[in-house]
């Protein structure tokens, strides 16, 4: 959503780039900072009113495919890499799920979460 003109900006520049959304049905990256850093105080990132984002991506020239069920995640992979212009492949996932490697604000790349709870450790020489 917060990108979304870039979908004609890869079309105009014929540029084949290949989104992979990880869908859980909620505005994600807002979802996952209330959880993991603002304890779990939600507000404002579920929505009922977002888009068939498959029908966006092919009204902007793009093609498009959705996966529902694990068991078709292989096969779409391999189309959308196939594909030669820009490719946005939409997946579903729990409501629950969170987008790993993130950086917290303010943090440097040596204090990354790689999971809930599990901070990034640099091993010093």
């Amino acid at each position: 959503m917060m990108n979304i003109q870039e979908l004609s900006t890869a079309v105009q520049h014929r540029t084949p780039v290949k989104v992979i959304l990880m869908n859980n049905g909620y505005m994600g990256m807002v979802r996952q900072w209330q959880e993991l850093i603002h304890d779990g105080r939600y507000s404002h990132s579920y929505t009922e009113a977002l888009p068939d984002y498959v029908m966006v991506a092919r009204g902007f020239g793009w093609q498009a495919r959705r996966v529902d069920r694990r068991d078709e995640l292989d096969a779409a992979l391999a189309e959308c890499l196939a594909s030669k212009g820009p490719y946005f492949l939409d997946v579903r996932v729990s409501a629950e799920e969170n987008c790993f490697p993130m950086i917290p604000a303010g943090c440097g790349h040596n204090e990354m979460l790689l999971s809930k709870g599990q901070r990034y450790s640099a091993v010093e020489p």
